[in-house]
């Protein structure tokens, strides 16, 4: 939080003008999406749904902090609006190498975007409280009790999909989100559209079946939960149909059409995650020969440093044997040698 004091605080500005001067702030500083919305109890009933039918793979943290995503207010008392953000991440996509490999997903082909995103949305915290004197801000990057695709849609910057991913008509699903709630009394954006239509092609890329109902995930099932979250083996049924996944997963994000078209170039922040050619395609051979603490020391700073060493090894493993299973019999090695 950018301060302790709670105040219920309107610029001199006006609502309208001083919502118009956050956008422009957060655009210096290399968001590529912004909106605001009220600040307001949110609907719960999709996220009790999603709890009680255990599609959250028994995650501790969704449980404990239920109330406070459902009401901001519970995050910063007094809260009046939600400053939503959005930053695009998508690259051109290489051609990959012949040698087997693992695909890590768009996101994670750098920098950890925590580290890239938190300095510019704490700046963003601390000019919004030069815009509006005496109001409170509260950031929030994937790492606190706040419902970000949710409000994401709510401000405007897009919606949800039927993958549960929020899709924005410039930049498609690839964008990293961000906001911050704030005491201050801005001038909200309407909330977008729902644009998916009849199209269900991303439940059907699913090769686990993940998607039990349209924006709906059951993390048991989610190679993403799988090869980032959980710290567990791989269940056989995951395992055998990783896609040649090691970190991560975009199948569903690729079927979607939003996603064909070329988007705009990356911002400044979208420019600070370019990827990393030796961790868009993970050579399996190479990382399968290193010791936890080599892979460590390569992932450090990078958003696969989630999984741990010992997580990207069991998934290495997993690829491996099924690239193996998958060799046509005159491929493999004869039992004499």
């Amino acid at each position: 939080m950018c301060d302790q004091s709670h105040p219920l605080a309107v610029s001199t500005f006006g609502p309208s003008s001083a919502a118009a001067r956050v956008k422009e702030a957060a655009r210096g500083l290399g968001f590529d999406l912004v909106g605001i919305a009220r600040a307001r109890p949110l609907d719960p009933r999709p996220l009790d749904r999603w709890l009680a039918e255990g599609w959250d793979a028994g995650l501790p943290y969704m449980r404990q902090s239920r109330e406070a995503r459902v009401d901001v207010s519970r995050v910063l008392p007094g809260a009046e609006s939600v400053v939503a953000l959005a930053v695009g991440y998508r690259h051109p996509e290489p051609l990959p190498p012949s040698e087997p490999h693992g695909v890590v997903a768009r996101y994670a082909r750098g920098r950890d975007y925590h580290n890239v995103v938190r300095r510019p949305l704490r700046r963003l915290c601390e000019a919004m409280e030069r815009i509006v004197p005496g109001s409170v801000g509260y950031p929030s990057c994937d790492t606190r009790p706040v419902l970000e695709k949710v409000w994401a849609q709510e401000a405007g910057l897009g919606w949800i999909g039927k993958n549960g991913c929020v899709v924005t008509p410039a930049f498609g699903s690839y964008v990293l989100l961000a906001c911050v709630i704030t005491t201050a009394r801005l001038t909200p954006d309407a909330p977008h559209p729902d644009r998916c239509g009849s199209c269900a092609a991303c439940l059907g890329a699913c090769p686990t079946g993940a998607f039990p109902a349209p924006r709906f995930v059951d993390a048991r099932l989610c190679l993403a939960f799988h090869t980032i979250e959980s710290h567990a083996p791989l269940p056989e049924a995951v395992a055998r149909r990783l896609s040649g996944r090691l970190f991560g997963c975009d199948l569903c994000q690729e079927a979607c059409p939003w996603n064909r078209s070329e988007p705009p170039p990356p911002g400044v922040l979208g420019q600070a995650l370019a990827p990393r050619a030796e961790q868009t395609f993970v050579q399996l051979e190479r990382l399968l020969r290193s010791s936890p603490e080599e892979i460590g020391s390569r992932i450090h700073g990078t958003p696969l440093a989630r999984r741990g060493a010992e997580g990207l090894l069991l998934t290495a493993r997993a690829l491996a044997e099924k690239d193996r299973e998958d060799e046509p019999p005159s491929a493999r090695p004869s039992p004499g040698g």
